[in-house]
């Protein structure tokens, strides 16, 4: 069966046939058009152009087919015709009356908005569920000294639990991004037809309100032609990756032996095929290789969309794999990234060490010749010189003898020590949002 060729006097070529064909990726969809082509109907029995008893026979038909399992996916053009195909199968010339005042261009849209909005529901759910194992952790490791990093040099000391955190609140922004999203993914456009709306008196807001919609679309050309939701849905998901991404590659560098820092439990590593001792951080490398994958669906639908002219055009039908390829990657890697940092070891001890011999500890000494009087840029230039010292004698700085520390500024006193303690630096942060050590209450 096919929803067009009345005007057609020669069968379609066989490879145009397979070429054109969509199902293959659109039955995805199908308990979606189900739904909407069940409010679709309770809209045209509303507006009498079907009766009651159409309805009921639809109706029920709908429900079947939402039931039904498929062996193998059927050969036809797309999930709209295998509805409409099954529903005639079923209940004859009453189904052919399904299509009537709407189009597949404002189905297909429809359908989309009602997927993307339910697996919008899902990761934002993932994202919070990694929040929570991110907080968890966060308290297991307070008050856990590591270094912090600019450059990807040991910069000042922080604790593990604040690093943690900072992803924390990355993932809340990507959690309201997604949900400020649905503002305009949850939109009807059921009811502007092919492009031109329908001369049908459909209670569009009626239709929509059964399917859960907020709203309808104004203008029915954009309704058919609008794909910006799926657009911003890609951007945010990019963003969400980048997020993981960074991540992913601290944990690469941190289960290093060079770092030592972490180390991923048996379940979310591999080895190698020829290196019997290797234990490979696989997990964390797949979510960063798989972050250019979701970049390249974002570009690849930006590219087929940027010279369409309005309305439809059937180039918007590869507007499918990249969504759903997205959401399918976008997901996998946040319960995988869950798994891993749940069953994550930390080795709290060797962070330690590298904060120790990291000489993090020097731009508090600066402060603490300011505090004494000494210009910011003095003090800089003084602590640099004792760091280059204590780095020729291969120690820390606070192991420096008083009279060493005098050699450099008389200005420094034994008071020195209390100001190069972690312990004490980290106490020592005031402003709002500072990596500093949490007190017991």
């Amino acid at each position: 069966m096919k929803l067009w060729g009345g005007r057609f006097k020669e069968k379609i070529a066989e490879d145009m046939e397979i070429f054109n064909s969509s199902i293959n990726v659109d039955i995805r969809l199908l308990p979606y058009d189900i739904e909407a082509s069940l409010a679709h109907a309770e809209g045209l029995k509303k507006a009498k152009i079907i009766s009651e008893e159409e309805f009921e026979q639809i109706e029920r038909a709908l429900r079947e087919i939402k039931e039904e399992k498929f062996e193998e996916i059927p050969k036809v053009e797309d999930v709209h015709t295998l509805v409409e195909q099954m529903l005639v199968e079923k209940i004859g010339d009453v189904g052919k009356k399904i299509h009537t005042a709407r189009s597949r261009n404002d189905q297909i849209a429809t359908d989309e908005r009602m997927y993307l909005r339910n697996e919008i529901f899902k990761i934002i759910d993932l994202l919070e569920q990694l929040n929570v194992v991110l907080v968890e952790l966060s308290k297991k490791y307070k008050n856990k000294i590591m270094p912090g990093y600019t450059h990807m040099q040991r910069a000042q000391p922080i604790t593990f639990s604040h690093h943690l955190l900072a992803y924390v609140e990355m993932f809340k922004r990507d959690i309201d991004r997604l949900k400020d999203s649905l503002k305009r993914v949850n939109v009807s456009v059921l009811g502007s037809g092919a492009l031109a709306g329908t001369s049908y008196d459909i209670d569009r807001t009626y239709v929509a309100s059964l399917l859960g919609f907020n709203e309808v679309s104004l203008n029915s050309i954009d309704g058919v032609s609008d794909r910006d939701f799926i657009f911003e849905f890609l951007s945010i998901a990019s963003l969400i990756m980048m997020h993981l991404s960074r991540f992913s590659e601290e944990i690469v560098l941190w289960s290093s032996q060079e770092f030592n820092f972490v180390e991923l439990s048996d379940e979310y590593s591999t080895g190698s095929s020829i290196m019997p001792q290797k234990k490979n951080p696989d997990s964390a490398e797949l979510i960063r290789g798989k972050t250019g994958r979701v970049y390249g669906n974002l570009l690849s639908l930006l590219t087929t969309m940027k010279g369409l002219p309005l309305a439809y055009n059937k180039d918007m039908q590869e507007d499918k794999e990249p969504l759903f390829d997205t959401v399918d990657t976008l997901k996998v890697c946040l319960k995988v990234f869950i798994g891993m940092l749940k069953t994550m070891r930390v080795n709290e001890e060797k962070m330690k060490q590298a904060v120790k011999f990291g000489y993090l500890n020097a731009t508090d000494l600066a402060d603490y010749l300011v505090k004494k009087g000494i210009p910011f840029r003095t003090a800089h230039d003084i602590v640099g010189k004792l760091v280059a010292y204590a780095i020729t004698k291969k120690v820390p700085i606070e192991e420096l003898n008083i009279s060493e520390f005098k050699n450099f500024c008389q200005s420094i006193d034994e008071d020195v020590y209390e100001v190069l303690d972690i312990k004490n630096i980290l106490k020592s942060r005031k402003t709002i949002g500072a990596a500093r050590w949490e007190e017991d209450v």
